[in-house]
Parts: C-alpha cells; structure tokens; sequence
C-alpha cells in the first residue's frame, strides 16, 4: 500500500497546512511521519478488526481498518475540511510527536 501518497493527497486536501509545509520545507519529514503513523494503525486496525469479525473478506477489512487509521490520523476523506476552519498543524504535529505504544 502507498501511504505517503494517500498522506499525500490528504494534506493537499487541506491548502492552508500543504502551502505553510512547502513555505517550511517541512512537507517530506511531515508527510513520512504521517505515513510511517498511518501504516502502523492501518495495521494495528486490520489485526483488531480480524480477530473482531473473523468470516469477513481480508480486502472488506482492509477497507474498514484504512478508514479507520485515517479518521485516527485526522485525515480521513469523510470529513473534509471546513474553509473557514482549516486543519491545524499543531495538533497534527502534536499527535505525531506524541508516544507510541511498544508492539
């Protein structure tokens, strides 16, 4: 799967945080945290979601757990940004410093 091209994409979604990451030549550490983040709970969501529904189909997991990691990452298309309220990138920094469970 190509996770920093759907980071990618979903940081281009949000204009405001795309050009203030190009203006800070901080768009590629940015978008490999973002993708390196969403692998990890894309994989994280699949083995939870397996052991949760054991008949589904390996790709209708897949779906769902990607879906999942998006909304967990706050990049998820299901909720596009507002223009007035545009994705702050604090918190998406914040989120991404923040400590990760071991494996």
């Amino acid at each position: 799967m190509q996770y920093k091209t759907i980071c990618l994409h979903m940081i281009q979604d949000r204009p405001e945080m795309y050009d203030r990451l190009l203006k800070q030549r901080t768009l590629l550490p940015t978008l490999e945290r973002f993708a390196r983040q969403l692998r990890s709970s894309h994989l994280n969501w699949k083995e939870r979601l397996s052991n949760a529904k054991p008949g589904s189909s390996d790709s209708q997991i897949a779906s769902e757990a990607l879906e999942l990691a998006l909304r967990q990452l706050g990049l998820s298309s299901a909720s596009p940004p507002e223009e007035d309220e545009p994705f702050p990138l604090e918190d998406a920094m914040a989120f991404l410093r923040r400590p990760t469970p071991p494996a």
